[in-house]
């Protein structure tokens, strides 16, 4: 099943089912007004939804329209919590090699996760307006899901059984803080400003054989101004999603709508390029003693597209630039 968010004049959107092929929608608002509204009832309204995606793509829903991802927000335009990991051991060990760090203590075997923002998700289209270049801007290609409500110590072969949707995600980062706020202890503030989502959420029966071991077994394409910047697959994950849950939920419980994201998919052989320009800042340094590739400006262009083995977008496209933001007024 596919589900998105088009925009209309409330925070939340409205709920559509999308067709297997992404050119067809139709109203799901009978059954949930939004997609937060559908998860936090989602024993009711997943085999509703689910219906109305067999009629659609059978040609038999009533009233379908064209589908047009540029109309469409994030799945979820604002979440109860959005807890990101860094599951691709490979980008963090790249990381410590590049700048002769300690190694985070446990990360083979606890996963490193933080709690960014979650209430202004970006649409897959939409501008990514940030204040200044100098903060050293960053996309990073990540798959995320999207959780039913998740008990406090879910044990992970539960919290596998609680994920409702898989989303695609562009994890804006301003590098120009990272440094400064993991020194603290208290984590990234600054450094993680709005993330972006692809335009659809999919169950995880949608992606068949490439959802294995709570993974997205999938190459996520990158090209950066027009130009091939990697596609790492998501298969190289250290810690599956159920693993992820788990550890948020280990002293709380996860409401309904929350979101874990991946962290940076990063794959060991370098013929795949990154899905991030610090990685690939690091391995410059490492093989060339100098990072070359500078962060992004304003009207940089990034487009991110997780690739089935039939050439579809199960997820749709991520197409984004860089703006400068408007000054605040009073």
């Amino acid at each position: 099943m596919k589900l998105a968010t088009l925009k209309n004049d409330t925070l939340d959107g409205r709920l559509v089912v999308v067709s297997r092929d992404l050119e067809r929608a139709t109203e799901a608002s009978a059954i949930a007004p939004n997609l937060l509204a559908a998860l936090q009832d989602w024993s009711r309204c997943e085999p509703l939804l689910r219906q109305l995606y067999q009629a659609l793509n059978a040609g038999q829903a009533q009233d379908a329209f064209d589908f047009d991802p540029a109309q469409a927000a994030a799945p979820l335009p604002r979440a109860p919590q959005w807890c990101d990991a860094s599951a691709f051991l490979n980008h963090g060990r790249l990381m410590e090699k590049a700048f002769n760090t300690d190694p985070i203590p446990d990360m083979d075997t606890i996963p490193v996760m933080y709690q960014g923002a979650s209430d202004d998700f970006l649409g897959a289209s939409e501008d990514i307006p940030l204040p200044d270049e100098a903060h050293g801007i960053d996309f990073e290609g990540e798959f995320g899901v999207i959780v039913q409500q998740v008990p406090m110590a879910c044990p992970p072969e539960l919290a596998l059984r609680r994920i409702a949707l898989v989303v695609q995600i562009n994890d804006v980062s301003l590098r120009g803080f990272g440094p400064r706020e993991m020194r603290t202890g208290f984590g990234f503030l600054h450094a993680k400003p709005s993330s972006s989502f692809a335009p659809v959420a999919v169950t995880p029966d949608e992606l068949g054989p490439a959802w294995e071991d709570a993974r997205v077994k999938l190459p996520l394409h990158i090209d950066y101004n027009g130009q091939w910047f990697g596609h790492p697959n998501g298969a190289e994950m250290n810690f599956g999603f159920d693993r992820l849950i788990a550890h948020a939920a280990l002293t709380r419980k996860l409401s309904a709508g929350t979101v874990i994201g991946s962290g940076t998919v990063s794959n060991a052989d370098r013929a795949a390029g990154s899905a991030c320009i610090a990685e690939r800042r690091a391995i410059e340094l490492i093989e060339k003693g100098k990072s070359t590739t500078p962060f992004m400006h304003f009207g940089d262009r990034v487009r991110m597209q997780a690739t089935a083995a039939d050439g579809s977008a199960p997820f749709g496209v991520i197409d984004q630039r860089i703006v400068k933001a408007p000054a605040p007024t009073v």
